[in-house]
């Protein structure tokens, strides 16, 4: 089966960005290291993405990133995934639910 086209949301492209930036404020580096560990997820949802767990909704689900407090929450096809947000696992629960188009 060919690779699904991995498409994000505008709001959760400005998460990562954000992200990325705070982290790399923090430490030389760091921001680096995190969109690294972006990618690494992204790169193992779009390998496998009925492999982790649902979240919220059937349709929904959470990939835990590692070594950052965060998760990508997505929905998949056959031909592509959507990534609805790069989540911090501290904020404010369910704030990106907005963003969501499902059943």
């Amino acid at each position: 089966m060919p690779a699904r086209l991995i498409e994000f949301h505008p709001e959760a492209s400005q998460e990562l960005l954000e992200a990325q930036q705070w982290y790399q404020s923090q430490s030389d580096g760091l921001g680096g290291d995190f969109a690294n560990e972006i990618e690494r997820a992204v790169q193992m949802v779009q390998e496998s993405p009925q492999t982790w767990p649902i979240h919220l909704k059937k349709e929904l689900r959470r990939f835990l990133v590692h070594r950052f407090p965060f998760a990508i929450v997505y929905q998949y096809d056959d031909q592509k995934i959507r990534v609805i947000a790069v989540m911090h696992l501290k904020r404010k629960p369910g704030y990106w639910k907005s963003r969501y188009q499902g059943s």
